[in-house]
């Protein structure tokens, strides 16, 4: 039986176009095209996106109040099977980029929990989530407040937490280039991802 082609939104969420965390992305993106995934990009920092403003308009009908990129970034995470997001590390949390992104889509938990009233955990194991993260110091605990976040916010997506790929020590552009088994790796989970999401899809 032919495999399906799994469809994976890709979100940039460095402030640099060419950082570390954009460099370990644009491989795990070439493993997963290379698997036969279609693969759309998204570079946060390229988006007009306001931050949530906590108007609650979205309680009567879950849908964002503010009118701008959001609505385009949500329908093609929503209807993706698979997502990469990938982040440097700003004090032990996700960069603003990011931290934008998911803030918008508490309007998505107010139309899952406020609206329609659905009922605890309801995640859906053929939709997958790969994080990213990039931090500069070797800090112990360097990912446990963003890696809290990202599931949680991952379960909003409906969508379980596959796999996270965390690196420490990297600051400077560039410095992942020193570490080829760090590519490597990023090469080897992007094809890793698109197989398992092929493997559901296929049934």
């Amino acid at each position: 039986m032919e495999k399906a082609t799994p469809n994976i939104v890709a979100v940039y969420g460095s402030p640099r176009r060419n950082g570390n965390t954009a460099t370990l992305l644009k491989k795990a993106v070439e493993g997963a095209r290379d698997c036969g995934a279609q693969v759309e990009e998204i570079v946060l920092r390229d988006l007009r996106m306001s931050p949530c403003l906590e108007i609650y308009g979205c309680k009567h009908s879950g849908e964002c109040r503010i009118r701008d990129d959001f609505q385009h970034a949500r329908e093609q995470i929503l209807t993706a099977q698979g997502l990469i997001l990938a982040s440097p590390i700003f004090f032990y949390t996700v960069s603003a980029h990011t931290k934008i992104l998911m803030d918008r889509f508490q309007s998505l938990w107010v139309k899952k929990y406020w609206v329609e009233g659905a009922p605890g955990e309801r995640r859906d194991p053929n939709r997958k989530g790969l994080f990213i993260a990039v931090g500069a110091t070797r800090g112990k605990k360097l990912f446990d407040g963003t890696l809290l976040s990202i599931r949680y916010f991952f379960d909003v997506l409906d969508m379980q937490l596959w796999k996270s790929l965390l690196y420490r020590g990297l600051d400077l552009q560039g410095d992942v280039l020193k570490f080829p088994a760090y590519l490597a790796e990023a090469y080897q989970t992007g094809q890793a991802f698109a197989r398992a999401l092929q493997d559901h899809a296929s049934g």
